[in-house]
């Protein structure tokens, strides 16, 4: 028996040894091996200028070890003050025998040093990051946010995660009994790849202005919410992207999830009659009328059953080109209309960009929408005409405009201007597409009639004293998805200056004011106050050129 147990033993020893060795020896190594993510610095955002909007700082989580927290209520009575947290809450979570739990997260390192300074037994400390936005609200729709794990859920945040979050590293180490790592044992690194930092278009003190100016008319108007958009239509890059309501992306948590989207986007509305610069942009284009172009415009006008009116109810008149934009004339305008037809217009209405994405990848961006030419009823001509039956976002009014201000060539609006890279190379953005919409010539002849809207139309608040201003009201009823009806209305004024050379575009539109309708009462005050800063912030004196004087009403 002796000799069989011992050549049991044998067989199972060479069996360990010499067959089985290896693998029971990686599997023991395996076993002590611990592997640790090392997180990505993440990229910061900048504004046009450099500073930043959104970046990544050192923090602290705090840890303890239960079984080392001798007296609990003492330790949580003193660290409740330092976190503002409730004494009694900390307590439980610092009892029991777990040798690691968390206590507080995502602590400023001075928040940290306070409460080391108090020396309490079982209380530790675990490096980490936190984003953070230095200018609060300032931007916030277009920075956008991350969750808890540091993922991009909004904004810039969201729509370039990917560039800005890098590439995490790994960290092994072999550790030995009580979970100590052995330095002599096997341990290597994977290094992280630090995220690429992203510089926006946005300038900081123009989005200051824009947001401030916003929030104002949209409370005394007491109106659901507006937007504004800032567009240099030279290059297409947005200077200011405003939503009112916004939300502070330091407390996203505990903000409204309505006001963390970017409503210059994602909120698409019916433009009314800033429209009707699309339509009579194509008339004059296609050489069929042209601002002296005189029409006889009845109090209404009967089309496709339906009788069609102006704002404010008026006899026959007689009015040219210039003077249907200047006085808004929904009746001039179908007029103007019907001499190039409906597949024309809406060739035109595609050009300027109506219905298509931006190209900004923008989360959540609408397109708009333009319906077929096969799916037009007998009144969407004229009703696409002057604005209503098609959608549209701010951003799209905004780039509308300033293809006219850019002597009809349409450029891509733009956010990103530029990438930096964590070795500091610097990428800039891909040049925008530009599309030539309508003719140089006739962008001039549009720019005078918007002149008129300004000198001697629906928009004199939106004169600028020393510079030549253009621009268009709109008052859009708004469409009601819940009814299926026209329930409010959107008040807008879009312009540009110095209309002579024109450099800057600003678009605003309030949605669903209870204190005034028009958008050359809401819209134009607005468009002022923000073009007069920008103006002076970028340098752009006036051209020193008086203002135009195109007839309004036909000889």
């Amino acid at each position: 028996m002796t000799a069989i147990a011992f050549s049991l033993f044998a067989v199972r020893l060479v069996d360990l040894q010499a067959i089985r060795g290896d693998a029971l020896a990686a599997k023991a190594l395996g076993q002590r091996l611990e592997t640790t993510p090392i997180t990505a610095q993440r990229g910061a955002i900048l504004d046009n200028s450099g500073q930043a909007l959104a970046l990544t700082v050192e923090a602290r989580n705090v840890t303890a070890d239960q079984t080392l927290v001798t007296d609990p209520q003492a330790v949580a009575q003193a660290l409740g003050p330092v976190l503002g947290a409730d004494p009694s809450v900390l307590a439980e979570r610092l009892t029991g025998t777990r040798r690691f739990v968390y206590v507080a997260k995502g602590l400023t390192p001075e928040t940290w040093e306070r409460i080391a300074a108090l020396k309490l037994p079982g209380i530790y400390s675990e490096t980490t990051s936190r984003r953070v936005y230095p200018a609060g609200d300032l931007g916030a729709n277009v920075v956008g946010f991350v969750g808890a794990q540091g993922e991009g859920l909004g904004g810039i945040e969201y729509a370039l995660n990917a560039e800005l979050a890098g590439t995490n590293g790994t960290q092994t180490s072999e550790r030995g009994p009580g979970g100590k790592v052995i330095p002599t044992g096997q341990n290597s690194t994977t290094a992280a790849t630090a995220g690429e930092s992203v510089q926006l278009t946005i300038d900081r003190d123009i989005q200051f202005v824009a947001q401030r100016a916003l929030a104002q008319k949209v409370k005394e108007a007491q109106a659901d919410s507006g937007t504004l958009v800032v567009m240099d239509p030279r290059t297409g890059e947005i200077l200011a992207l405003a939503t009112t309501p916004t939300f502070d992306p330091n407390k996203a948590g505990s903000a409204d999830p309505e006001a963390r989207g970017n409503a210059a986007l994602t909120h698409v509305f019916e433009p009314g009659s800033t429209a009707k610069l699309m339509t009579l942009s194509a008339v004059v284009n296609e050489w069929k009328a042209n601002p002296y172009s005189a029409f006889r415009v009845p109090g209404g006008l009967r089309r496709g059953g339906q009788v069609f009116h102006d704002d404010l109810a008026h006899g026959t008149e007689m009015l040219p080109l210039a003077g249907v934009m200047a006085k808004s004339s929904n009746i001039g305008t179908i007029l103007a209309a019907e001499r190039i037809g409906g597949r024309k217009l809406l060739k035109y209405l595609k050009k300027f960009g109506i219905g298509e994405p931006t190209g900004l990848r923008f989360p959540g961006e609408a397109a708009g929408y333009v319906p077929p030419h096969a799916d037009w009823s007998a009144t969407s001509f004229p009703t696409i005409a002057f604005g209503q039956g098609l959608s549209v976002n701010a951003v799209q009014t905004a780039s509308v405009f300033s293809t006219i201000a850019n002597n009809g060539v349409r450029v891509q609006p733009s956010l990103v201007s530029q990438t930096l890279l964590a070795d500091g190379t610097v990428v800039p953005a891909p040049a925008p597409k530009t599309t030539r919409v309508v003719s140089a010539s006739t962008a001039r002849q549009v720019r005078a009639m918007l002149e008129s809207v300004v000198t001697d139309g629906t928009a004199p608040a939106a004169a600028i004293p020393g510079y030549r201003v253009g621009g268009k009201t709109g008052t859009a009823q708004e469409y009601n998805e819940n009814c299926h009806c026209y329930s409010g209305v959107v008040a807008s004024f879009i312009g540009m200056a110095p209309l002579d050379d024109p450099q800057l575009v600003v678009a605003v539109s309030i949605f669903n004011p209870k204190v005034g309708r028009y958008g050359g009462v809401l819209g134009a005050p607005v468009f002022k106050r923000v073009m007069t800063y920008a103006l002076q912030k970028r340098d752009i004196p006036p051209t020193g050129k008086k203002p135009g004087s195109l007839p309004i009403y036909a000889g």
